[in-house]
């Protein structure tokens, strides 16, 4: 963080810099420290340059010129979705900055500081990641300039973006370049994207396939006359004017085994070329067609390179990086993380950090695909599991070295909670599989369901001395959770503290079928589980449901039939935001382009009806806040608006009061002492509806008071020793490839 902190350590440079948009939080939850982490376990000597002036290139000076190359993120959050709410407005907090102190980032800051890197050290390497640069690598619907972007590699300048999971590119690239090699070279890592001259190929072998179904035509020849001799100058010798033999070719007949291999062969010297960004960026059908085929091409068993031209260059994507190993993800949490914020904030309060300070990280990946989040497109589908001893070994560092730790673990999750160690029940299945989903429009028959190793992480990590607490923060996903009632009763039993939140997004199933989620009849199903095991267990708890509002395909009449349902099950949400489109979600496309991509994209497929208009998004937000005297009166309007009046008055059945009641007239301050709004604070669960954001962003967003300034950091900052054995340490290492496996 500081030279002062280099002098300690005893060097004169940085092999490698870090830049980032966040404090720095030497945990694992944390991007940065995670990289950092893990380079200098690779023996590199890495500084940090935690939310630098953007506004000057000195601070990008403070720590010298890196030996190797800059390694540039905008933090754990897009910092547009950070900066910004779902309605433009700039936010009056940030979750990732000491004191949540607002404007301490950039916007798109992954750009500004690529060029502020290269400004103050020119021909330095300069290599962009994490989340923002992962989701905006191709050209990209931009909900915040309303309008189709390049890729960052052209706004950033920067040399390489690495992408979705990213260790082995990473220590991979590192090592190349530390060796001599020229990132300009380094065009074969997994994970990697990188501008090239347009029609560039690695080598003769690689062949280019369209994405596109329309034929174009290229230059027109002459049908050649079928009865010419090849040469038709009769002065030429008969034996030149011949036609030459034809080749023969034996029949080779293929088993299927030999067959799929040369598919695979094929597959991997085959690259796919989206439609151009000018083409995307004109062209709403051809924009939702690129979604689609992008999405398509995801899984990287299966997954082959896609190109897409952006004026005379090309932006290269290789093919998404393999998951890891057990082994592997054990050995990247497992390094020397001091797990605290860097000493230099002093007692300075950092919302994201108290939130999973006492949590553990005990998988990566979905396989849900909901269309409306980033977690697939920026970790993948398959589920990366740490080992029981991992974990365990984890929540014995918290219970020891945590300060005020208390004895209560607040999450053992990740992007879902029950998803641990599950996967498809065959890899060669799991390697061929083009599905968007695992679980929609119904749970696959290949994956396994089976909650049993999850069960036993549970009664492992309580039965810790000194754990006194297990809860499980991370979201659930019930439709999964009910095809085993025995986790349901391990859950609600013994990790649910009184309250439990789950995520139905809507009711209605025109959207459902937009979000890629199950009917609400699996959450009634779970529900029934719940509440049956929770009195068992003699507790009351409450499930605790998440909505969005304003996504694509609701319509108002969606939003009302969701807001009745709300007031018939009492739930009262508090926090309610509306959709926010994010780069390269399918919902995002949805957003701009009013196709589906879910299935073929044509002129004439199916239109997806979305809400745009400031006032159209106030009234959905306000279905799920019915009950708040603020909202009666667009609510009023928009029944009217929708014929449906009838719902206006003051009996049971209506959902809002006509104009004049006691409650609408009392000003909001005194509001909260009145009978009947308590008695409905009391009674009545509370839930909210996340704002569409990458995982863990909505629940830290509470303002704080500042409390003064940073302290100088007095010594370097060092992790305390580590607990595991150094073989796991040394290296990520990749298995070697199984007969068949790319």
């Amino acid at each position: 963080m500081t030279r002062a902190e280099m002098d300690k350590l005893g060097w004169d440079s940085c092999d490698i810099i870090l830049i980032t948009g966040d404090a720095y939080i030497d945990h694992p939850s944390f991007g940065m420290a995670l990289v950092g982490r893990l380079l200098e376990a690779q023996g590199y000597r890495v500084g940090i340059i935690s939310q630098p002036d953007w506004t000057s290139v000195e601070p990008f000076r403070a720590l010298g010129k890196p030996n190797l190359y800059w390694g540039i993120t905008a933090g754990n959050m897009d910092s547009m979705v950070n900066r910004y709410t779902a309605d433009r407005k700039i936010r009056s907090d940030d979750a990732y900055t000491p004191n949540a102190e607002p404007n301490k980032r950039p916007d798109r800051a992954v750009t500004v500081y690529c060029q502020r890197a290269r400004e103050a050290f020119p021909g330095v390497p300069v290599i962009a990641g994490s989340i923002e640069a992962s989701l905006r690598r191709i050209a990209h619907y931009d909900y915040w300039s309303d309008k189709v972007r390049r890729s960052v590699l052209f706004e950033s300048k920067a040399d390489l973006v690495i992408f979705g999971n990213a260790e082995r590119a990473l220590v991979d690239v590192t090592r190349r370049i530390a060796a001599g090699e020229n990132i300009k070279s380094i065009r074969d890592l997994r994970g990697t994207a990188f501008l090239v001259p347009h029609g560039w190929l690695p080598d003769e072998e690689w062949s280019v396939h369209n994405s596109t179904r329309v034929d174009v035509p290229g230059r027109v020849d002459p049908h050649p006359n079928p009865y010419a001799m090849a040469q038709e100058d009769t002065k030429a010798c008969a034996t030149e004017n011949a036609q030459p033999a034809p080749e023969v070719k034996p029949i080779v007949i293929m088993t299927r085994e030999e067959r799929q291999a040369a598919a695979r062969e094929k597959a991997r010297k085959t690259v796919v070329r989206l439609p151009s960004f000018e083409t995307v960026s004109e062209d709403p059908v051809m924009y939702a067609h690129a979604s689609r085929v992008f999405h398509l091409e995801s899984n990287p068993g299966n997954a082959r390179a896609l190109v897409q031209q952006h004026g005379d260059r090309d932006v290269w994507l290789n093919a998404p990086p393999l998951p890891l190993a057990m082994d592997e993800m054990d050995g990247v949490y497992d390094l020397a993380y001091a797990r605290a914020p860097h000493p230099s904030y002093g007692k300075a309060h950092i919302p994201a950090w108290e939130m999973i300070r006492y949590s553990v990280n005990i998988m990566r990946g979905c396989f849900g695909g909901c269309t409306f989040c980033s977690i697939t497109e920026h970790e993948g589908r398959i589920i990366q599991s740490r080992s029981e001893p991992s974990i365990l070994r984890e929540i014995e560092l918290i219970r020891d070295t945590t300060k005020n730790f208390a004895g209560t673990i607040t999450d053992l999750g990740g992007p879902t909670a029950n998803m641990y160690r599950l996967a498809c029940k065959e890899k060669k299945i799991e390697e061929t599989c083009r599905r968007l989903s695992c679980v929609y429009p119904t749970i696959c028959s290949n994956l396994g369901t089976d909650h049993s190793k999850l069960i036993s992480l549970y009664r492992k990590a309580r039965a810790i001395p000194g754990i006194k607490k297990i809860l499980i923060g991370s979201g659930l996903r019930y439709d999964l959770a009910v095809r085993s009632p025995e986790y349901v009763k391990e859950l609600v039993t013994h990790h649910v503290g009184g309250l439990l939140k789950i995520a139905p997004e809507h009711t209605e199933e025109g959207t459902l079928s937009k979000m890629m989620k199950p009917g609400i009849g699996a959450y009634d199903e779970f529900k029934a589980l719940f509440d049956k095991y929770s009195k068992e267990a003699g507790k009351k708890q409450y499930l605790i449901p998440y909505f969005i509002a304003a996504h694509p395909g609701s319509t108002d009449e969606d939003m009302l039939n969701l807001a009745l349902w709300l007031k018939k099950n009492n739930f009262h949400l508090d926090q309610v935001q509306t959709f926010t489109p994010t780069p390269m979600a399918m919902a995002t496309t949805m957003y701009h382009t009013g196709k589906n991509p879910l299935a073929k994209v044509t002129e004439d497929s199916e239109e997806v009806l979305t809400a745009k208009s400031g006032k159209t998004r106030k009234l959905h937000k306000a279905f799920l806040r019915y009950y708040d005297p603020e909202n009666w009166p667009v609510l009023r309007e928009g029944l009217k608006r929708m014929g449906r009046g009838d719902l206006i008055g003051n009996g049971e059945r209506h959902l809002v009061p006509p104009p004049g009641s006691e409650l609408e007239m009392t000003p909001r301050s005194e509001r909260k002492n009145m009978p009947l709004v308590a008695e409905a604070r009391s009674a009545a669960p509370k839930g909210r509806v996340i704002e569409v954001a990458p995982k863990r962003n909505a629940r830290v967003n509470e303002r704080s008071e500042r409390r003064g300034d940073r302290a100088p950091a007095p010594a370097p900052f060092m992790a305390p020793p580590s607990k595991v054995k150094p073989g796991i340490l040394s290296t990520i290492k990749t298995k070697p490839k199984a007969a068949g496996r790319k």
